[in-house]
């Protein structure tokens, strides 16, 4: 059989690490008590508003094609907000609604980079960026993100990563996997970096209502080619709706609604009320899933303070705690694999997201307080059976 070149682009390290979940699932549906703790796949009920609204959509008959980019009065609503949060200004020609962020930085990258064209990632990333932009014909150039520094980025290392061939600089705060978020001053350097260098700026802002330790630092508006994606999956749990938008220059949105075209033809109009339900006021479901995150995280963190071995920084925003068991001598996908053999507990191994993520396990905040409490006492037990299998961990 013969495929396009394309099928190598997106097939990446970060996509095999899927199989560990895809095993967890597999003997789950067997019988086995496995605990998931994989994807960032929200638990909690969506808010009753956002249901309500989406079904009395459905029973007016709301299933209709859509605008490409949206129904006018959702991008409004999601301009409205962008521009009440940022206190810079947003208009409904600043957005395409899309199907979910993920969808939205495919779009953009097809959009803005080509063949030869660089894209700079600070590392680790998530694990679908690098087909993500494979998928677009650019390269990929990753920055590394120092564990001794908070996962901060070092905006000296990223200006002397640029070369001529550099075009788009992507950022994502609250950062996935390692829970740092960007100040307001990170993110303003870097924005000041890309208009130096006329740069496009994307930063993905999808676990922005989940900031713990303060308001969290949007890029749009900071240069006249930044662009934020986002969506309502984690904020709303939500992410079987596929609801998500690009803020972007009006002539980029043009771009995107020709490539929606081409895609999936825009949206469901049910799921867009469902939407507008969502952004029409600050929901309170928000804020508590929010203080779950939060709660959750301190809660995993303490129960792995004693983890031989292992260390463990509490994150600043997002819904995963990362775990370095660089001490325990395993490498993170041999770790996580044969925790999920012994333990029945499935983490997502990060050495797919970059050399700064080799030798750490993310693990998603995504189960009931029971259930990683639970968790965190197999993972105890493992490491430190794997301690008496190997003689003394190092220490970290």
């Amino acid at each position: 059989m013969h495929f396009s070149p394309l099928v190598d682009r997106i097939a990446n390290k970060g996509a095999s690490h899927w199989s560990i979940h895809f095993d967890a699932e597999r003997q789950r549906a067997q019988g086995r008590d496995v605990i998931i703790l994989t994807a960032g796949d929200p638990d909690q009920a969506p808010p009753e508003a956002v249901i309500e609204a989406t079904i009395a959509s459905l029973r007016r008959r709301r299933t209709r094609y859509s605008p490409f980019v949206g129904h006018p009065e959702l991008r409004a609503a999601i301009a409205a907000r962008v521009a009440r949060r940022t206190g810079r200004p947003c208009s409904a020609e600043n957005i395409a609604v899309v199907s979910g962020a993920q969808a939205g930085l495919y779009c953009t990258l097809q959009c803005i980079a080509g063949p030869g064209d660089e894209v700079i990632i600070p590392e680790p990333i998530y694990a679908t960026y690098e087909a993500v932009v494979g998928a677009s014909g650019g390269q990929l150039v990753t920055v590394p993100l120092r564990p001794e520094i908070g996962f901060h980025p070092d905006i000296e290392a990223i200006e002397r990563a640029l070369t001529p061939r550099t075009r788009v600089l992507w950022i994502n705060s609250p950062h996935n996997p390692t829970g740092a978020v960007l100040s307001a001053s990170e993110v303003e350097a870097i924005a000041a970096l890309c208009r130096r260098h006329a740069l496009w700026l994307v930063s993905d802002e999808v676990y922005e209502d989940l900031t713990f330790n303060g308001p969290h630092a949007s890029a749009w508006g900071l240069s006249e080619q930044s662009i934020v994606v986002s969506s309502l999956s984690k904020s709303h749990a939500i992410p079987g709706f596929r609801i998500g938008w690009v803020v972007a220059p009006p002539p980029l949105v043009a771009h995107l609604s020709n490539l929606v075209i081409c895609m999936h033809y825009g949206g469901p109009a049910f799921i867009q009320d469902g939407a507008l339900a969502a952004l029409a006021v600050d929901l309170p479901e928000v804020l508590a899933l929010r203080e779950d995150y939060r709660r959750r995280a301190g809660l995993l963190a303490g129960i792995l303070a004693t983890a031989p071995g292992c260390r463990t920084a509490p994150p600043e925003g997002g819904m995963f705690l990362l775990l370095d068991i660089r001490g325990t001598g395993l490498g993170a996908e041999s770790f996580a694999r044969a925790l999920l053999e012994h333990e029945g507990v499935a983490t997502f191994p990060c050495d797919g997201f970059g050399p700064s993520g080799a030798g750490h396990i993310r693990i998603s905040l995504t189960a009931p307080d029971g259930q990683l409490v639970e968790a965190g006492k197999r993972i105890l037990r493992y490491v430190g059976a794997l301690g008496e299998r190997t003689g003394a961990l190092l220490q970290v």
